[in-house]
């Protein structure tokens, strides 16, 4: 049994598998996102919960937004904003008197579909979250990348790839840089883009249920984003699977358009990688926390 959770930015959600990732036990709360010692608090309790009623000490791997500085331990670049800055490792061990493990939550997502997810029986896995915002993470054997800075599968803000003239330098970023995939091929960004061109405000969902041509055109340029910016992670590391999460995950089209596409942008003479849809869903994340643990553990 291993526990994980998902801290998100509303919600932190609690999940307790086993090892063939049967889930035995779940708990989710909201998250008081405006205080930290309220987090580690809440955390606190629901870990405590879940000893109690499965009956064991449990391993405990969390997903967050952003990730740990590999020279200070502590947050940083997470939307959760009280959390940068924070020792949050230190504390939540403190907190629950055990080892904690902890992933950016993007990572978590490729985690749990390379371990026994539509990735599970490739030998590399890229993960990509297309949400409000745009993440990866890498995984190698069944094993998570963090690499020597901590960002490995660090996606979202990389600048898009091939852009064009009408692309530069791009809309600013969060981050504090312009034209980074994130603000280009994200759920709002997909919507932002399509506002800009046809002045309509429309949601993600709205555009693809809208079938028009104004509506057709947004998704045939998102498609070609997509196709740069995963065809950029091709010729980088060559995965064997590329799964995507997220909202914009459940757009079918994606999954056949985005290949046709790709392949210009890709420096081989054939394409094997795989395009898949995730097998988890909202779960994934979370899922991917627990396994943060190996099965030996």
């Amino acid at each position: 049994m291993r526990m994980g959770l998902d801290l998100g930015g509303t919600k932190i959600e609690a999940v307790v598998i086993d090892a063939k990732g049967e889930i035995f036990w779940r708990d989710r709360q909201p998250t008081p996102a405006n205080n930290y010692q309220h987090i580690i608090d809440l955390i606190g309790t629901i870990v405590a919960h879940a000893d109690r009623d499965i009956g064991a000490q449990l391993s405990v791997g969390i997903g967050m937004p952003g990730s740990l500085s590999p020279r200070s331990g502590r947050v940083r670049n997470s939307n959760t904003l009280c959390l940068n800055g924070e020792n949050l490792q230190h504390d939540l061990e403190s907190k629950l008197n055990r080892q904690v493990r902890l992933a950016n939550d993007a990572n978590c997502f490729a985690l749990s579909e390379a371990t026994d997810g539509a990735g599970a029986n490739a030998q590399s896995v890229f993960g990509v979250i297309l949400g409000t915002g745009c993440g990866g993470g890498l995984v190698f054997d069944k094993k998570l990348q963090n690499g020597a800075n901590g960002i490995g599968g660090e996606w979202g803000h990389n600048p898009l790839a091939a852009p064009k003239a009408d692309e530069m330098p791009g809309p600013d970023c969060y981050c504090g840089r312009r034209g980074c995939n994130e603000v280009w091929i994200s759920g709002s960004g997909f919507a932002r883009d399509h506002l800009a061109v046809t002045g309509q405000a429309l949601s993600s969902e709205q555009i693809i249920a809208a079938k028009t041509p104004e509506a057709q055109a947004s998704f045939e340029r998102l498609c070609d984003r997509l196709a740069r910016a995963l065809g950029a992670v091709i010729n980088l590391v060559d995965p064997e699977v590329i799964v995507l999460g997220g909202g914009l995950s459940n757009i079918e089209a994606l999954y056949q358009r985005v290949p046709e596409i790709w392949q210009q942008y890709i420096f081989s003479d054939v394409v094997e990688t795989r395009l898949l849809a995730n097998h988890h869903g909202d779960a994934s994340g979370v899922r991917g926390a627990a396994w943060l643990w190996p099965q030996s553990a």
